[in-house]
């Protein structure tokens, strides 16, 4: 991994950009790992969808693909595994008889809260090696960094 800036002068936003860059990956190869410990774990396609989901309860699957960045044939194969698993629920549409409304299941919710669980867990024994002041340090730069990266992204 790349060196950290230890100067007194705050880091320019190319090398901080590049050190949130790093973490982000070292993050993936941590949530990927809660994922495959999973009893039952699904692609991650298939995770992305169900937090999806969860974030944006009753999309249809058009909004679903366009959430997703992707089309809706795959995402509509994709809903089928969830739903033979019991993760997906496919409801009428209170706008429209042709539309479909996509929610998780209890089961779906489930599976969320213990993929969420285990990711913090592997989360909390990293922190909990850093001292008091890093972690509040980390805590604060890390909501000024949602806050502006919320204010980034559409909708």
């Amino acid at each position: 991994m790349g060196s950290v800036n230890r100067s007194t002068e705050p880091p320019d936003p190319e090398t901080v950009a590049a050190a949130v860059a790093e973490t982000a990956e070292l993050l993936e190869i941590m949530f990927e790992r809660a994922r495959e410990a999973s009893p039952r774990p699904l692609s991650t396609s298939q995770v992305r969808a169900v937090v999806a989901l969860d974030h944006h309860d009753g999309l249809n699957l058009r909004a679903l693909a366009e959430l997703l960045g992707s089309t809706p044939p795959l995402v509509s194969r994709l809903c089928d595994r969830l739903e033979a698993v019991g993760f997906l629920e496919r409801l009428p549409s209170t706008h429209s008889r042709r539309e479909l409304t996509l929610r998780l299941s209890d089961r779906g919710t489930a599976y969320l809260r213990d993929l969420r669980a285990r990711r913090r867990e592997s989360l909390q024994s990293v922190l909990a090696k850093l001292t008091p002041e890093a972690r509040s340090a980390l805590a604060s730069g890390l909501r000024e960094f949602r806050e502006s990266a919320a204010s980034q992204i559409p909708g």
